[in-house]
Order: C-alpha cells, then sequence, then structure tokens
C-alpha cells in the first residue's frame, strides 16, 4: 500500500465505521419503538381474555359499518330489497299453507299466522348460518392483512340477520292486527325469547364459520341441513299436535321449543312454558359457549389454512 493508502485506512475509516453504527442503531430504535405484532407458532388454546374482549369492544363501530356495507351490497338499503326480504318468507308461508290446505283438508287464520310468524323468526336463525359459514373464508384478504379478533366476522353476519329481521317482524304485526288475533301483557315474553334466539343465532354461526374453515364442504350440505331443521321444528305444524314420544324425541333439536315458545307469545298471546324457556336457554347457551370455545382456541390457525 501507499502512504495515502494508509492514511485513508488509519484516519477515515474508523470515522466511517463509527457513523454507520450510530445509524444502524438509530434505525434500530426507530423500528422498535413502533407496535409491533408477533405471530407465534399456532398452540390451541384461548388467547388473554381481558385483552380480547377490550380489542373487541374497542372495535365494534366497526362491526356496525362493516354489517351495513355488507346489507349494501345485498340491496338492503333499496326499497325492492326490503320488499324481497318480506316476500320471500310470504310467499312461502303462502304455499305451505296452501300444501296444509291440500292435504289437511282444513285450515283456519290462525295457522297461517302461526305458519308466516314462525317462518320470520327460524329465517333470523337461518340468515346467522348462511352468513356465517363463509364469515371467515370470504374475509380472506382482511385476515392476512390485518390484525383483528377474527370473532368480529361471525358476529356481523348475526347482525345482519338481525337486520333483515327487523321488516318481515314489522309486516308480521300488521298481519296479526288485520286477522284481529289477541293482544295481552304475556306478548313481552317475546324479548327474553328473542334474546336466547340471538345467543344461539350467534353461537351456531361462530360455531359453524370455524368448521367451514377445516371442512370446506360444510358449505354445500348447509342448505339440506336449514331445510331439514324447518321440517323438523314447529312450523308447518304446531308443537300440540305432535305425540309424547315425538316431543321427547324433539329435546334433540335446539330450536323446537324456542319456535313453540314463540308461537305461544307472538300468535296466541299466551305465557311460554317454563320447560320450553329452559330447554331453549340450555341448548343456546352450549351452543354459544361450545362455538366459542372453538373459534378462540382455534383462531391463531386460520392464517394458516386460508
Amino acid at each position: 500500500y501507499s502512504s495515502h493508502d494508509a492514511l485513508f485506512v488509519g484516519t477515515w475509516l474508523p470515522y466511517l465505521a463509527t457513523k454507520a453504527s450510530s445509524r444502524l442503531s438509530t434505525v434500530t430504535f426507530t423500528h422498535m419503538s413502533t407496535p409491533v405484532t408477533v405471530y407465534e407458532p399456532f398452540r390451541a388454546g384461548l388467547p388473554p381474555m381481558r385483552q380480547y374482549l377490550r380489542s373487541l369492544w374497542s372495535r365494534r363501530h366497526f362491526i356496525a359499518e362493516f354489517s351495513r356495507s355488507e346489507l349494501r351490497e345485498q340491496n338492503y338499503g333499496s326499497v325492492f330489497g326490503q320488499l324481497w326480504l318480506v316476500l320471500n318468507p310470504l310467499l312461502l308461508s303462502g304455499v305451505y299453507f296452501l300444501l296444509i290446505y291440500i292435504i289437511g283438508g282444513a285450515s283456519d287464520a290462525n295457522r297461517y299466522v302461526h305458519l308466516t310468524s314462525s317462518l320470520f323468526f327460524f329465517y333470523l336463525i337461518a340468515n346467522s348460518l348462511t352468513g356465517g359459514v363463509k364469515a371467515i373464508t370470504s374475509g380472506q384478504r382482511l385476515i392476512l392483512n390485518t390484525s383483528f379478533p377474527r370473532i368480529m366476522l361471525p358476529i356481523s353476519a348475526t347482525v345482519i340477520a338481525l337486520f333483515k329481521f327487523v321488516p318481515t317482524f314489522i309486516v308480521f304485526g300488521i298481519i296479526h292486527a288485520v286477522i284481529g288475533l289477541p293482544y295481552s301483557w304475556q306478548m313481552l315474553w317475546a324479548v327474553p325469547i328473542l334474546l336466547i334466539a340471538m345467543i344461539m343465532a350467534l353461537g351456531m354461526a361462530i360455531l359453524i364459520s370455524c368448521i367451514n374453515v377445516y371442512f370446506r364442504d360444510i358449505s354445500s350440505m348447509l342448505p339440506y341441513l336449514t331445510r331439514s331443521l324447518l321440517y323438523l321444528s314447529p312450523i308447518l305444524y304446531e308443537a300440540t299436535s305432535v305425540s309424547d314420544r315425538i316431543r321427547t324425541l324433539e329435546i334433540a333439536n335446539p330450536i323446537f321449543y324456542l319456535l313453540d315458545s314463540w308461537s305461544r307469545v307472538v300468535v296466541h298471546a299466551q305465557a311460554p312454558s317454563m320447560n320450553s324457556l329452559i330447554h331453549a336457554s340450555v341448548w343456546a347457551l352450549f351452543i354459544f359457549l361450545t362455538g366459542t370455545y372453538f373459534f378462540l382456541s382455534r383462531e391463531r390457525d386460520f392464517a394458516v389454512r386460508l
């Protein structure tokens, strides 16, 4: 080396190394000062619930706006969109009522009101299932690019089902008044029954959204499952017309006694039986707690499965 090279190495190289080290430490400090989300290897188990619930509550406005955007995408905001929500179960109840009249040979106005109210109420649960089954798989981009409680997606599906139920309930009130069915204070039982139905519908949406991540064929089977629930539940018939043996078997149907209680309250203006309320409440809590535990314990695995 020449004398100039030796001067450069001895004088400038230590200076450049010092500057580079200071800049590197500055960059590292800047990155470490920003919030960082660490994705650890998946391990089954519940997340820290207090932090999770706090994060979920802070995003309640997002759930509302996300539900509204989904409803707008389904043309819910238009007159014809809301009209179809009412016409679909109304036409279906008319077809079923005609079949009952042809097969049974006799029917009355009470039977039609029971059929209509039960179908409206059944669609609240069925819409939660159909919306929840693809809540996670359809939100793939959102899940892969954003950190948030994934349970918000099936919750939004249940909120959408509730929004769809509101206009049908108003139409049922008009039908109830036109036909001239009785009113009483016992009809206030509709509020806790609706609350039980919402807990059950939310639990079903959470559970089936998680199952669909691992078994995608469940979405294809869902129409047959919901149709089977419709026929096995007191919609085309009243629970009082079922034999005691069949009623015993219907304990395995989570919505049988729920629909029976709903019909007693809103159609006949009678108080529901306590056994029916207990049966519906136990099923609702069981489905909700089981679905929530299964969902939260597998949530961190969704990004890998999608």
